[in-house]
């Protein structure tokens, strides 16, 4: 039976992980896992940047404004599924066989949207893109804290969360050549685009066949010895890069080991345990996938519908430069500010920010609009980001990778599906009375949403800056459990 406990075993797997130094063995981690983000970035700036491309009947696919926000909608309808159906695979079965499996879908349903040939095959390919992109964000994460040390966990994960902007960027860029009608046959630009996202997954994935399995997911899963041959290879290959003996370690852990953890439990664990806990991340992630979903897939369409502008790609790849350099500067700051502090302050500031761009819309030009954005998501990508650090460090690491699809998915059909729907209605109303105030009323309910996420972590925010995933939250097969948290 699912979740019945097989034995019982005392481990310091946790603590030697968090002991270790810096070095290139987690740039490897770094490099094979949190590139996805990069991929993400790079599907939804693709979109955002050509829909214009994706309107014409006869080069493009026939699409109307409300179509474009359709499909941003259908892709990120599939994120929610697929972060559900492969996040409670990724806590059952491994996080390394999902992490594979994952961007293999990425990568097919990105090479069949290349041969779109009509609406309906263009929104089924952006649904199961969305479905491999979602997976990737449950196992990816969950992986991620479990094999950075304690001390860089917070910086590391801001970081690469945030480099969904360097793919933003560099899909951004992209579009301008892809685009010219002088250079690419408006026919082929498009699909060429997507067809490069196909050929970087596959590096990347060359790149991850080398991470391991999480030991700690091993260990809990009765698979003690390879947990233990995987961290002792670890171990050595630190020491051999850093030139340094690591110290022995006191701290231990005793675990009830499981086959599988059934879902009940989960469920109970999250609403019943951690109520304070579930509530804070739905705050955060409804705020942030309301922001960017909304704002971003369809900006491209905003410049060209009002601003006059042909080549939206300069301005996109301006803003996408911001938020990574928000994300990465910033990052830092919340292993020493502190959680609390970085995630209330980023939320707040750039909800109001916003705020105060949708009272401007009719004084802004094509420039002045980017400005305004690149300064506003230069703190909320920070925020954004780190709304994942905190659903993957705050609950069990037994359901881990389910929580963090569960809120990503709960928080981003409420934010991310509504978000580009109502978005694209708005655009082609205002366009209809050409009044760019006409969206405004998007920028103000995705500030609102902002600020109260961030006055949630003011009061729910939980301080875990430093410490070991297993004193954050506790296993559920941990001896001595809390009665709540």
């Amino acid at each position: 039976m699912a979740g019945v406990e097989t034995g019982t075993i005392t481990t310091d797997i946790p603590a030697r992980m968090d002991r270790l130094p810096w070095a290139r063995w987690h740039w490897m981690v770094v490099i094979g896992l949190g590139t996805v983000w990069i991929l993400d970035g790079l599907e939804v700036t693709i979109v955002g940047s050509m829909s214009a491309a994706l309107k014409p009947e006869g080069t493009g696919l026939g699409l109307s404004s409300a179509d474009v926000g359709l499909a941003g909608a259908m892709y990120v309808a599939g994120a929610c599924i697929g972060a559900l159906f492969f996040g409670q695979l990724t806590d059952r079965f491994g996080r390394k066989k999902l992490f594979l499996i994952t961007l293999a879908v990425y990568t097919v349903a990105t090479v069949l949207t290349a041969f779109s040939m009509n609406p309906a095959w263009y929104f089924a390919c952006r649904f199961l893109t969305g479905t491999g992109i979602g997976g990737e964000y449950a196992a990816i994460n969950s992986a991620i804290d479990e094999l950075i040390p304690a001390k860089y966990r917070g910086r590391v994960d801001v970081a690469i969360n945030g480099s969904f902007w360097v793919g933003a960027a560099l899909g951004s860029l992209l579009t301008i050549p892809l685009l010219d009608p002088q250079l690419v046959d408006p026919a082929w630009g498009w699909r060429i685009a997507f067809g490069l996202g196909a050929i970087l997954a596959v590096g990347i994935l060359i790149v991850r066949r080398h991470v391991p399995e999480s030991p700690r997911w091993l260990f809990i899963h009765e698979r003690e010895d390879e947990a233990e041959r995987i961290v002792k290879d670890i171990e050595h290959t630190v020491e051999e890069e850093t030139g340094k003996s690591l110290h022995g370690v006191d701290q231990t852990i005793t675990i009830r080991q499981r086959k599988t953890i059934s879902l009940p439990l989960i469920a109970k664990t999250v609403f019943t345990l951690y109520p304070r806990r579930a509530a804070l991340c739905f705050a955060l992630f409804v705020g942030q996938a309301f922001l960017y979903n909304a704002f971003f897939f369809t900006y491209g369409d905003t410049l060209t519908t009002f601003l006059d502008v042909t080549q939206t790609g300069w301005f996109l790849a301006i803003f996408a430069a911001s938020n990574f350099a928000g994300a990465l500067l910033l990052s830092g700051l919340f292993d020493t500010v502190g959680r609390v502090k970085m995630i209330a302050g980023t939320y707040i500031l750039s909800g109001v920010l916003l705020a105060i761009a949708g009272t401007m819309l009719d004084s802004l030009t094509a420039v002045t609009l980017t400005i305004f954005g690149a300064v506003i998501f230069f703190f909320a990508s920070a925020g954004a980001s780190a709304a994942y650090l905190t659903a993957s460090e705050i609950f069990p690491m037994e359901t881990r990778a389910l929580c963090i699809a569960f809120f990503y998915a709960i928080g981003t059909a409420v934010g991310g599906i509504t978000g580009p729907l109502l978005f694209g209605r708005l655009i082609e109303n205002a366009s209809e009375a050409k009044d760019i105030t006409g969206i405004a009323i998007g920028y103000f309910i995705g500030a609102a949403l902002m600020i109260a996420g961030g006055i949630a972590e003011i009061v729910l925010g939980i301080k875990a800056e430093g410490q070991s995933l297993e004193d954050i939250a506790q296993p559920l097969t941990a001896e001595d459990q809390p009665a709540h948290a």
